[in-house]
């Protein structure tokens, strides 16, 4: 039996990309992963994330990921929400499998996990495209070992990313509004206006607004 499981990181950081993890695993991949004791990637720290992330490539049928930068984020979410987004890629990732699995589990972004299957396979069938047995659940990427490679991967290449950017543009902490240094390093950025914000700033976020708001507040 071959297993496809699908994850997603970075959702809500103001800065960086969202990025969807792909990967199928037979039988004795899952033994593998097993053995290695692969968890959701928010249970293992960076560094061991970064000793798993080829031991899973390797052992996976095939595995792929997904990014979806900011600025087409906030493109899409003027039509469209956060979870339909995703929902797309979804397909998208889909549709562009060279194996067919016997299923895809997915961790659910809707509140009611259900209502997410029906958006994949509703977009799926729009595109003619081979609908497969899709099980949506939250908690998926707790709950399925595949579910948890696919967040591994998706989570060590999204770390590359905001370090790459890090060694551009200067420390910008983790990306998410709760950082202290991210948050920082956006209020700096407002300095030149919103409009003038880098690529890689999601402008649509609500805590991009708020640090505009409290840089305003400082004067």
């Amino acid at each position: 039996m071959i297993v496809c499981g699908i994850d997603e990181v970075g959702r809500g950081p103001m800065i960086g990309p969202m990025i969807l993890g792909c990967i199928l695993i037979d039988e004795k991949g899952k033994k593998t992963l097993k053995k290695l004791k692969v968890k959701d990637s928010k249970k293992l720290t960076p560094n061991r994330r970064t000793e798993l992330e080829p031991h899973i490539k390797e052992c996976a049928v095939e595995w792929s990921l997904l990014k979806i930068q900011p600025v087409e984020i906030d493109r899409m979410r003027k039509k469209i929400s956060l979870n339909a987004i995703e929902a797309l890629k979804i397909a998208d990732l889909i549709i562009a499998l060279k194996t067919t699995p016997d299923k895809v589990i997915v961790d659910a972004a809707d509140p009611i996990a259900e209502s997410f299957k029906k958006r994949i396979v509703c977009i799926l069938e729009e595109r003619n495209a081979f609908v497969p047995d899709i099980l949506s659940e939250h908690k998926a990427d707790d709950n399925y070992i595949e579910v948890s490679a696919a967040s591994v991967i998706a989570k060590v290449e999204r770390d590359r990313d905001i370090e790459a950017l890090s060694k551009k543009y200067g420390e910008l902490g983790s990306g998410y509004p709760h950082d202290e240094v991210t948050q920082a390093f956006v209020r700096e950025l407002m300095k030149n206006g919103k409009e003038n914000l880098p690529d890689f700033v999601r402008r649509s976020w609500a805590s991009v607004g708020n640090a505009q708001q409290s840089r305003i507040g400082e004067y």
